[in-house]
């Protein structure tokens, strides 16, 4: 389909995890990596905005998995941005093995941010970028969950340090989803188990800060929220088990 683009990758030994199947957060680089790249080779990337003191950030991010691809398994990414509106654009990906199985589908919304006020921006600032890229093709997944309040069980500190940071100067998003795995008993990734991850950006985390991660294990659920250290949340997520 028109301004559908694919990518071919294989899981390099570097990105398996002890099951020698793709980890979830290789993945989730992998998808969000795409999205730069394809963005750049568009003319709507970083690269473009940079100049102008703006940036893309991540405001929703959803991931559903079907199956992770072992080692050395090659696989299609197919992504494509089919919604935007004043303030969020709408990328989405496939990812499918070399006979076309489609094993994970992802959904992102992006805002523009100002880097000196640290502010969101109208897309309509670089309309005539993005505006011969947009698909009609409809989303993956099912649309990111409603995240709420959680009853904290188990909290994590973390200090926000270089290893965290990216070319925005904030926390980057798979540090986030990495803290979380890491809270979560390893036996959930044993089995090459379905799921879904819904994660949702609300402010940003700084180099320096101390964040807390709290987590709340429900009956169909693992559910988080970052919290500053000012008290601020900073962000929530669900990862449900299927």
């Amino acid at each position: 389909m028109k301004n559908q683009t694919t990518y071919r990758y294989q899981v390099a030994t570097q990105n398996v995890d002890f099951t020698l199947r793709a980890s979830i957060d290789s993945l989730g680089n992998y998808i969000l990596n795409t999205a730069g790249i394809d963005a750049q080779g568009k003319g709507f990337g970083v690269d473009t905005l940079a100049p102008k003191n703006l940036t893309w950030v991540l405001s929703k991010f959803v991931i559903e998995i079907d199956s992770r691809p072992e080692q050395f398994a090659e696989f299609d990414l197919t992504t494509w941005v089919n919604q935007n509106t004043r303030l969020v654009s709408t990328r989405n990906f496939t990812l499918s093995d070399l006979e076309g199985n489609v094993f994970i589908r992802s959904l992102s919304q992006w805002c523009m941010l100002d880097l000196v006020k640290r502010t969101p921006v109208a897309l309509n600032t670089i309309e005539d970028f993005y505006a011969p890229y947009i698909c009609e093709a409809a989303c993956p997944c099912e649309a990111p969950m409603r995240l709420k309040a959680i009853e904290p069980e188990v909290v994590m500190e973390h200090k926000v340090a270089y290893s965290d940071i990216d070319f925005n100067r904030h926390m980057n998003t798979m540090r986030y989803i990495g803290l979380m795995l890491d809270m979560i008993d390893i036996e959930h990734f044993k089995e090459n188990r379905p799921m879904r991850i819904d994660v949702h950006f609300i402010v940003e985390c700084l180099y320096g800060q101390t964040i807390k991660v709290a987590m709340q294990q429900t009956e169909s659920a693992t559910l988080f929220e970052v919290i500053r250290d000012d008290g601020v949340v900073a962000c929530r997520a669900a990862f449900t088990w299927r």
